[in-house]
């Protein structure tokens, strides 16, 4: 399986992972491990898009908000839904400060919203 094939991969099983944590009754334990399920699927998805833009597109990306500017640019995603993945670079950016505990509340109650959005543009890409 070659390097792209395998971050596809990575990205929808990270997303299978999280989205089975949303069956589990709300504790801190699960909102913290919720977290962590999102640090390591958004990791995984825009890695995914990075090694896409590289091979695909020729494009070399270094962080999370310039792959996503790019994917918009690229046609990879709406305006609306860049907007979103920006804010969701800012959730991710703010897991460090979980042992606050409205930041922890504030990510948690956003992280479905972001799988939805990370499940629909991953499924607009073809399989590589």
């Amino acid at each position: 399986m070659e390097r792209l094939e395998l971050k596809q991969t990575d990205a929808k099983k990270a997303l299978v992972s999280l989205k089975e944590i949303f069956k589990e009754p709300y504790s801190v334990i699960i909102r913290d491990a919720t977290i962590k399920r999102f640090e390591y699927t958004f990791d995984t998805f825009w890695k995914y898009f990075k090694e896409y833009l590289k091979i695909k597109k020729g494009i070399n990306i270094r962080s999370p908000k310039d792959c996503f500017r790019e994917m918009l640019s690229q046609g990879l995603c709406n305006e609306e839904e860049t907007e979103s993945l920006l804010k969701m670079t800012d959730s991710r950016n703010e897991t460090t400060h979980t042992y606050k505990e409205e930041v922890a509340n504030e990510i948690y109650s956003k992280i479905q919203t972001y799988t939805i959005l990370m499940e629909k543009i991953l499924g607009n890409i073809k399989d590589t």
